[in-house]
């Protein structure tokens, strides 16, 4: 991986942390209302569940392959 993708691939990876953390936020908040649309939360939690592959994903490939 040259380096320029690396930068980039670590700020992506920043973004969605941040994005994650503010869904996070989110479905707390509307768990607590009891009048909350139950569909809005699933497609929230899905979508959580969405950055959270992807950053696994995107982190994996900042390990350098080591050749034994």
């Amino acid at each position: 991986m040259l380096d320029e993708e690396v930068e980039a691939t670590k700020c992506r990876l920043g973004e969605l942390r941040v994005e994650h953390r503010d869904l996070d936020d989110a479905i707390a908040r509307l768990s607590s209302d009891p009048l909350v649309d139950q569909l809005q939360l699933r497609r929230l939690k899905k979508r959580k569940l969405l950055l959270k592959d992807l950053i696994a994903r995107l982190a994996s490939r900042l390990i350098p392959d080591l050749d034994a």
